[in-house]
């Protein structure tokens, strides 16, 4: 077994790994190790040939791999550490890494991890579409990386499943390869993608978007025929006499992303049911003390923007992890999602007078009532003109001293107006 003892290890080399371990460089941890199980740097971003990356972030509009390439340099100059096609096994409560790769079996000692292992995409299987197992099914990102990687086309008629940033981005990229894509189908009564894309990849060159509809039924013996799909109610049941068939050689799922989030439960950290990301305080750390958690396996994120500004976070508070005592990082209060609330992160606060959070409501809705509360205490109060689930809401909330010492929870709430 080979040892290693570095300050802060970093597990998944993608934009909020990248990020992560740059800004723990930057901010005094002298050993910096990202470990990543692919054989490359960036994660997904090498096969989102798109621009609008970094636009937040630096003004200026970059693709995927320029993205990727601008933290690749800069851990580079930084002289942080990276060990590609690396499985991580597991980690300890000691923060004790286990990990394997071509040159054997390895020990990493940290004095601090930041979890940054990204997500994957749901399938078929997770929304147990029925009909025939045919080829021609694929996950967005998948079809994707076909296109754009390797110049492989997926199918000439295709169906999407499923209104995600991904698949809308998808159905844009397969009419610029010439495909026919017949429709974006969504079961919910409004689009889970940005608004922004929903205009520039459906409405700009005219495929339609059913909403409220799903798909019922694959046909096809060895490849793809035809699928079925269905109106469903408020309640998601399918109603009959709706059904129409749509023949294609191609279905695309965009049906959602799923944390990976493994290693962190077989640790004991406690996760969110609700967004499948570890329960954090307002530094980023997980009910483990000295493991952070940062990028889509923390939640999934709108932008790569936001996303690497909190990856930034969690690697300064990893690198300052390393001279704050534990016991002084004691919870105080637990954030709770109220009245039109999906969910709020981070979930728990330490003492502090000011915490920065990130939201998604419950459903789109205009003129609204953003408030936070404490006790009996208003401490936030603001007004949305127009609010939906595709768009993370950003809020700074100052709690006053006085406020913390009796305070049990936080709550944060969405009233119509």
């Amino acid at each position: 077994m080979i040892n290693y003892d570095v300050d802060v290890a970093v597990i998944g080399g993608g934009p909020a790994g990248l990020a992560a371990a740059v800004s723990a460089r930057e901010h005094g941890a002298k050993n910096v190790v990202i470990l990543d199980r692919n054989s490359w740097l960036g994660g997904i971003l090498p096969q989102c040939i798109h621009d609008g990356f970094g636009v937040e972030e630096t003004g200026t509009s970059m693709t995927g791999p320029e993205y990727a390439e601008k933290y690749i340099e800069m851990a580079k100059k930084h002289g942080i550490d990276v060990m590609k096609g690396t499985m991580v096994l597991q980690f300890n409560k000691k923060l004790e890494i286990t990990a394997v790769n071509k040159k054997g079996l390895h020990k990493i000692r940290a004095k601090s991890i930041v979890l940054a292992m990204g997500c994957r995409e749901k399938t078929r299987w997770n929304v147990m579409i029925p009909g025939n197992r045919s080829s021609g099914i694929y996950t967005a990102g998948v079809a994707q990386a076909f296109i754009n990687l390797y110049n492989i086309i997926p199918g000439k008629n295709v169906v999407i499943l499923g209104s995600g940033d991904v698949g809308l981005i998808m159905a844009r990229r397969l009419k610029f390869e010439g495909a026919n894509v017949l429709g974006v189908v969504e079961i919910l009564p409004y689009a889970s993608g940005l608004p922004r894309n929903v205009v520039q990849c459906l409405d700009d060159y005219d495929i339609p978007l059913f909403l409220n509809y799903t798909v019922t039924c694959i046909d096809g013996k060895e490849r793809l025929e035809q699928v079925t799909i269905a109106q469903v109610d408020d309640k998601m049941n399918i109603i009959p006499g709706t059904e129409k068939k749509i023949k294609c050689d191609a279905l695309l799922l965009s049906l959602g992303l799923v944390p990976e989030n493994e290693l962190a439960s077989d640790v004991g950290i406690e996760i969110d049911t609700v967004t499948g990301g570890p329960i954090v305080n307002q530094y980023l750390e997980t009910t483990l003390a000295g493991v952070f958690a940062c990028g889509n396996c923390l939640q999934v994120y709108d932008t790569v923007d936001v996303l690497s500004a909190d990856a930034k976070n969690a690697g300064k508070n990893a690198a300052k992890n390393l001279t704050i005592q534990k016991e002084d990082k004691k919870i105080s209060a637990k954030i709770v999602p109220g009245k039109g609330v999906r969910y709020v992160v981070p979930q728990r606060l330490s003492e502090c007078e000011r915490v920065h959070l990130t939201l998604r409501v419950e459903k789109p809705q205009e003129s609204s009532m953003l408030r936070v509360i404490a006790g009996d205490k208003e401490l936030l109060k603001k007004r949305l003109p127009w609010v939906n689930p595709a768009n993370m809401i950003e809020i700074d909330v100052n709690i006053p001293s006085d406020t913390i010492a009796f305070m049990q929870s936080l709550e944060v709430t969405l009233d119509d107006h």
